[in-house]
C-alpha cells in the first residue's frame, strides 16, 4: 500500500543525489559552481559591499565574490564542513590584490548567521548568498553519502552528532517510512522501511553497502531495473534528516532577512523542490509583509549551454530577493580592523 501524499511540496521533485553520478562512482573529486554569471549579476556586488557567502561549498562563488570586492569590501564565509572553510581560505589567498577585502572564513552552520555576524561586529550585510547544493567534494568524501560504494554510514559534516547509521538503526518502521516519504517522496517507503527494519534485526546497519542490500531487497524487481539506482530517494532522505537541512534553510532565511541591509540582496539557489518551496515561501512571506521584492517573478535557470557543460546544474533554481530601501536597521559595527580571521 502506497503512503498518501502529505503535502504539495514533494510533487516532481529532481533528486540532487541522482545528478552526481559521476561523483558517486568516485570518479571525479572537483566541483564547478552553477550560475555563475547568473549569481554576479543578480547580486550586483560592488566593490565596497559587505557580503557574505553562507555556504562556502568548492569556493567557486566565494572565490569570484572575492573578486569582485575591492578596498573598504568585507566577506565572511561560512560553511558547517570545515574542508569547504579551508578551500575558502585557499582562495581567498589567491587574491594578491593590495585592495583585496576584508575577510572572515567560519565553521559553522548558516542557521547561526545572525549569531555569527554579532560576534563578528557586523550588520548589517549588503549581500548574501545561500547555494544549497552539495559540491562534488562533500560527496567524494567518504562519509556516507554515495551509494555506489561501501562507506561508513554517516551523512555528516563533522565528527559526533546524530549520524544516518543512528537514524536508520533506533528509529521505528513508521518513522523510518515517514522520512524516507517525506524528505525523498519514495513510492516504496513503506517496504524499504520494513526491509530495513528486517535488516537490522539480523545484524546493525553500519554501511552505506549494508544499506543499499537492505533497500534494493524492499524494491521489485522493475524498480532496480531502472535508470535511477533504487537507493537514490532514501540516501536524499536520511542526508536531509541527519543534517536537519530544512530546519537550517528557514532559520538560515529568517536570519539573512534579519540581517540585509536597506537595498540588499539576498540570492539563493536550491537543487530539489523540497528547499525551492521553503525558499519560496519564505521570500513570498517576506514580500507580502513589506520587507522588499523579488528581482524576477520566476526563479533563474541555467543556459542550455551550461547544462551540457555540467550536468549537475539541469535543477538548479536562482531566486534574489531586494530589501526595501524604507527598512530601517541599525547601524553598522564598521569595517573589521583586521584582513583577514578565521574562526
Amino acid at each position: 500500500m502506497r503512503l498518501p501524499r502529505k503535502s504539495a511540496v514533494l510533487s516532481d521533485m529532481p533528486l540532487d543525489t541522482e545528478i552526481l553520478p559521476e561523483l558517486a562512482r568516485g570518479k571525479e573529486t572537483r566541483h564547478d559552481s552553477v550560475l555563475m554569471n547568473e549569481v554576479l549579476t543578480a547580486l550586483e556586488v560592488r566593490p565596497g559591499d559587505t557580503l557574505v557567502d553562507a555556504t562556502i561549498g568548492g569556493a567557486g562563488h566565494f572565490a569570484a565574490l572575492v573578486a569582485a570586492l575591492g578596498e573598504g569590501g568585507v566577506i565572511v564565509g561560512i560553511d558547517a564542513d570545515s574542508a569547504a572553510v579551508e578551500r575558502g581560505r585557499k582562495a581567498y589567498a589567491l587574491d594578491r590584490r593590495p585592495e583585496r577585502p576584508v575577510a572572515h572564513l567560519v565553521n559553522d552552520n548558516f542557521r547561526n548567521l545572525a549569531r555569527i555576524l554579532e560576534r563578528l561586529g557586523i550588520a548589517p550585510v549588503d549581500k548574501i548568498l545561500l547555494d544549497l547544493g552539495w559540491s562534488g567534494y562533500q560527496i567524494a568524501a567518504p562519509r556516507g553519502f554515495s551509494f555506489r560504494s561501501d562507506e561508513p554510514l554517516l551523512m555528516t559534516y563533522r565528527e559526533g552528532g546524530e549520524t544516518a547509521a543512528d537514524i536508520v538503526n533506533s528509529s521505528s518502521e513508521a518513522a523510518l517510512a515517514d522520512i524516507i516519504f517525506n524528505y525523498g517522496e519514495e513510492r516504496f517507503a513503506r517496504s524499504i522501511a520494513r526491509s530495513i527494519v528486517e535488516a537490522r534485526s539480523r545484524e546493525r546497519i553500519l554501511t552505506t553497502g549494508a544499506l543499499v542490500a537492505a533497500i534494493i531487497a524492499g524494491t521489485p524487481s522493475w524498480y532496480r531495473a531502472r535508470k535511477i539506482h533504487p537507493a537514490t530517494k532514501t540516501f536524499q532522505a536520511l542526508r536531509i534528516a541527519v543534517n536537519d537541512e530544512i530546519g537550517s534553510l528557514r532559520e538560515g532565511l529568517a536570519a539573512a532577512l534579519k540581517v540585509l541591509a536597506p537595498d540588499g540582496r539576498l540570492a539563493v539557489i536550491s537543487f530539489h523542490s523540497i528547499e525551492d518551496r521553503v525558499v519560496k515561501n519564505v521570500l513570498r512571506d517576506a514580500v507580502q509583509a513589506g520587507l522588499g521584492s523579488m528581482v524576477s517573478k520566476k526563479p533563474i535557470v541555467p543556459s542550455r549551454a551550461e547544462i551540457l557543460a555540467n550536468r549537475r546544474a539541469r535543477s538548479a533554481k536562482l531566486r534574489v530577493f531586494k530589501r526595501s530601501a524604507a527598512i530601517p536597521h541599525a547601524e553598522s559595527a564598521g569595517p573589521a580592523s583586521l584582513m583577514f580571521s578565521y574562526v
